[in-house]
């Protein structure tokens, strides 16, 4: 739970985790299909992007899980890069999050920790929406995919609740990874508010979202 306004397995190893995720076969047609509904991107409308304001102040949450996890937050500033999306990265996508939303069970940062705001890897299969959203972060960077590209984002549900979301940032548009929702959808397809999230060049930096814009003539692909 954000509250700027606002299950159960052990995480013993998290790249065996990312291992298995990867090989976690998902049901037939959905990947497929919904992929090819994003279109090839010969004739079809430019994917839009979230506006990118100004440097803002990062969650509290952040802060105090850079405090516990240094080594996670210890990280140089780089240059921005999205993904190719190809059918395997989908597919990628699609099994890492299905897997993760599976697998931790919801609970509140009070019923859990008795705080009222705490971010971790939800070790112990337990966690709230930040959780969701490191775990897949996590899994995904360990199974290859820039660090760049994918972005906590801090948003205002269709409850005007604040939660926590992971941006994945490709050439053909920004996704969400939620636990509120079970599939991937574009970030204008959420219902949602976007209020900040991570720089795509240094995730210690936070920024402001305001309306969307359009894609650039080109974007960068890993």
């Amino acid at each position: 739970m954000i509250t700027s306004g606002t299950g159960c397995i052990r995480f013993a190893n998290t790249l065996a985790i990312a291992a298995a995720a990867l090989t976690i076969s998902v049901s037939a047609g959905y990947a497929g299909d919904r992929y090819a509904s994003l279109g090839n991107g010969s004739g079809a409308s430019r994917p839009v992007f979230a506006s990118v304001g100004d440097q803002t102040r990062a969650p509290i949450g952040w802060v105090d899980f850079c405090q516990e996890y240094r080594g996670e937050c210890n990280t140089r500033a780089s240059a921005p890069r999205d993904i190719v999306l190809t059918a395997k990265a989908w597919d990628d996508l699609i099994k890492v999050n299905n897997w993760v939303n599976d697998s931790i069970k919801p609970v509140t940062d009070i019923e859990h920790w008795g705080v009222v705001e705490r971010w971790n890897f939800g070790e112990d299969g337990y966690g709230d929406c930040e959780e969701y959203v490191l775990v897949k972060r996590r899994m995904l960077m360990q199974a290859g995919w820039p660090r760049e590209a994918l972005l906590i984002t801090v948003v205002r549900d269709k409850k005007g609740d604040g939660h926590a979301v992971l941006t994945v940032k490709t050439d053909r548009g920004e996704f969400v990874l939620d636990n509120q929702e079970a599939q991937i959808l574009p970030w204008t397809q959420t219902g949602y508010k976007f209020v900040k999230r991570q720089s795509q060049a240094d995730q210690n930096v936070w920024v402001s979202l305001g309306e969307p814009r359009n894609a650039p003539a080109t974007v960068s692909a890993r």
